[in-house]
């Protein structure tokens, strides 16, 4: 589904005039983290890194056809405990 939220970090690609009007369309509202916050950024970089640690070990586990099982890297990821938010991602939305 849609995001409600999208949180950036001002960033050109979230700010420009065509991304405002897609984000009206959707409804979604658009937040900006704290610049040169260094909790936002750490937790940033904490995702991106699990993002591509899942990623690695796919590609290696599945060389040549680790896109079929992309779905199974979401499930993974959504499925697994997040400390932020004392709880997994899938949990919080479907309860």
């Amino acid at each position: 589904g849609t995001p409600a939220a999208i949180v950036s970090d001002r960033d050109p690609r979230f700010t420009s005039r065509f991304w405002k009007g897609l984000q009206n369309a959707w409804g979604t509202r658009l937040k900006f983290s704290t610049t040169f916050h260094p909790e936002t950024d750490r937790q940033k970089e904490w995702t991106i890194q699990t993002l591509k640690d899942i990623l690695r070990s796919c590609a290696l586990e599945w060389t040549g056809n680790w896109d079929e099982y992309f779905c199974l890297m979401e499930f993974a990821y959504d499925n697994s405990w997040h400390a932020s938010i004392k709880a997994d991602p899938y949990e919080l939305l479907f309860g």
